[in-house]
């Protein structure tokens, strides 16, 4: 449709021309059909085309030829269509530099179009650009105003100063005050440091390098601040200063500041004696948050037993400590060496029931040679050792009588003899003594001296027995199982539930040394993660006797291991999984016991219960 318009132009024009001719020849008017043809055909050319020009040029001549100028001859025919071709020719050209025309305009436009789109966008960049530049500005000098701090340029050839405006605060210039001049800036710093600060300037300029000054200025009322200031030299190519920039800084307040901590130096130096005792207070302090680091516990009674050492600790008074065997009484001993002023020097330890009566008179105070036979040379005891320390006499209720006068004789006259001496030997001892026996009875039926008793006892410390710090049982199981698994490198995260409650519900007649001992022979037997016991292990109200091991190590564990398998197996009816089975009973993964099972030649089916 669309390309058929432009020739229907063609006709529609030279018919236009037609009929035009045809109303001038009825009313005798005078007429040219060439002249309505030319229109017609430069119409057509014009909002046509070439083709549809072409077209009507070949209408309009047919139509002159054959309808308005027939009799002309053949010359003049030709010439006239000659005219028509010619003017033909012209339109096509105007037509096609019209199109020319039109595209270029059009590229133009485009390119118009958008370099307009362009420079909005550049437009809309430049104004955010702007508005940064003010932001950024704008945090700058509230930068400068908060830290009293002013950027500054000095122009070579001028000698103008531009500066950012906190410098008016700073040198508390007034808004008619030139601040441009270098006179300004010159006649604000103090008298005397004014040779100095000009002279900095002036090497720097001279050296074109950066410098740093230092100076006073007096403010209009009088007041004086202390500046601090930085340049750096601006060269252009050929190395010529152009300018000097920088900042300078109110140091006032750092100035003072220093000051004053010049100051408080002083006093710290005055107060040195004073500081010193704190220092030996904070450290007192750090001591007895890490003196009880192998006591564990937090039950009301051992809190009560805490309490004690803190007090008797930093006294040189004799203690004695009574309670169950396998308590931890060394422990509490060594907690109020460890608290106490003697805590640099030497912690002896002597169990008094593992030293022969004989030999435990030599092994206190020592001998001198040829004391008793076998005694070749001079042999220092344990009070001799301990001289200004702490001396720990463990089952002191085990003492025979003739040891328990020379005991006495030290804690009266804090002085002793040797086995086989004459000279009394003073000692500077603290004497702390232990015993699981009920000295009141011992001295009831005469076996222990009670006016030795009561110079033992002048601080009595009872350590309770496990069974009155159920509490502290789970903690001391966490304690004892991380570190026998670290020892055996093992990773133990659990403690099987059932196992705990055992632990809480068993009386431990042995107190804390047997607990440590289920738990290190558990994380020996242990195989996984979480930590059993056997209950069998257990003992009743009687101590258990000790057996006798009639094969070697490694093959006795593997036949108590064998049993405690069996004995899971027979417990769970032979399943090995299952929140029921064997393995979940043991606390290991089934892997693990299917292949001690297989290892130890377990026929777990025969603990399988027989189908009804």
């Amino acid at each position: 449709m669309s390309r058929a318009l432009p020739y229907g132009v063609a006709v529609a024009s030279v018919t236009a021309a037609l009929l035009l001719e045809l109303l001038f020849v009825h009313f005798h008017l005078p007429h040219a059909f060439a002249a309505f043809a030319l229109s017609a055909i430069a119409i057509t050319f014009w909002y046509g085309g070439t083709k549809p020009g072409i077209v009507a040029v070949l209408l309009a001549i047919m139509i002159r030829s054959y309808l308005f100028e027939v009799e002309i001859s053949a010359v003049s025919r030709v010439l006239y269509d000659l005219v028509f071709v010619i003017f033909a020719v012209l339109m096509s050209w105007l037509k096609r530099r019209r199109s020319e025309l039109e595209e270029k305009v059009a590229e133009r436009t485009a390119e118009l179009t958008g370099a307009n789109k362009e420079l909005k966008i550049e437009i809309a960049e430049r104004k955010k650009a702007d508005e940064k530049l003010r932001r950024s500005e704008a945090y700058l000098l509230e930068g400068q105003r908060l830290v009293h701090m002013f950027s500054w340029a000095r122009d070579a050839a001028t000698g103008r100063m531009t500066c950012s405006p906190e410098v008016r605060r700073i040198f508390g210039a007034s808004p008619e005050e030139d601040v441009s001049t270098t006179e300004f800036f010159l006649g604000r710093i103090h008298p005397e440091d004014r040779p100095g600060a000009e002279r900095d300037f002036a090497e720097a300029g001279l050296a074109k390098i950066s410098y740093e000054s230092d100076y006073r200025i007096i403010l209009p009322d009088g007041s004086i601040k202390n500046i601090h200031t930085i340049g750096h030299p601006v060269l252009n190519e050929p190395g010529e200063l152009v300018e000097f920039v920088g900042t300078a800084m109110d140091v006032t307040e750092q100035r003072r500041a220093r000051a004053e901590l010049e100051t408080a130096f002083e006093e710290i130096k005055k107060l040195k004696d004073q500081l010193h005792d704190e220092n030996v207070a904070l450290r007192e302090q750090i001591d007895q948050a890490f003196m009880f680091e192998e006591i564990v516990g937090s039950s009301p009674a051992l809190q009560t037993v805490l309490t004690k050492i803190l007090k008797v600790a930093p006294t040189d008074s004799t203690v004695l400590i009574t309670g169950e065997t396998g308590t931890g009484k060394e422990l509490i001993a060594r907690a109020i060496h460890k608290r106490s002023q003697r805590s640099s020097r030497a912690f002896i330890g002597v169990n008094c029931a593992s030293i022969p009566s004989s030999l435990i008179a030599s092994e206190l105070f020592g001998h001198e040679k040829g004391a008793f036979t076998g005694a070749l040379q001079r042999h220092q005891g344990r009070f001799e050792l301990a001289h200004s320390g702490t001396i720990f006499l463990d089952e002191v209720g085990e003492l025979p009588a003739e040891t328990q006068i020379a005991l006495l004789r030290v804690l009266q006259e804090h002085q002793f003899e040797r086995v086989g001496g004459t000279r009394a030997l003073p000692t500077d001892v603290r004497v702390i003594a232990a015993t699981n026996r009920e000295l009141r009875a011992a001295i009831a039926s005469g076996t222990f001296r009670a006016d030795l008793f009561y110079r033992l006892n002048v601080f009595p410390i009872e350590v309770p027995a496990l069974r009155q710090r159920k509490e502290d049982i789970p903690m001391l199981v966490e304690y004892f199982v991380k570190r026998y698994a670290e020892k055996a490198g093992k990773q133990i995260y659990k403690i099987d539930k059932n196992t705990m409650e055992l632990c809480q519900a068993y009386p431990w007649p042995g107190n804390i040394r047997e607990l440590q001992n289920i738990i290190e022979r558990s994380v020996i037997l242990c195989s996984g993660d979480t930590l059993w016991i056997d209950e069998a292990w257990l003992a009743s109200e009687e101590q258990p006797s000790r057996p006798e091991l009639s094969a070697p190590l490694t093959e006795t564990l593997q036949n108590q291991e064998k049993e405690i398998i069996e004995a899971a197996l027979a417990a769970s009816g032979g399943r090995v999984a299952g929140p029921n089975g064997a393995a979940a009973k043991l606390g290991i993964p089934r892997s693990t016991l299917d292949s001690k099972i297989k290892l130890l030649r377990i026929r777990k089916h025969k603990y399988t219960p027989d189908p009804q």
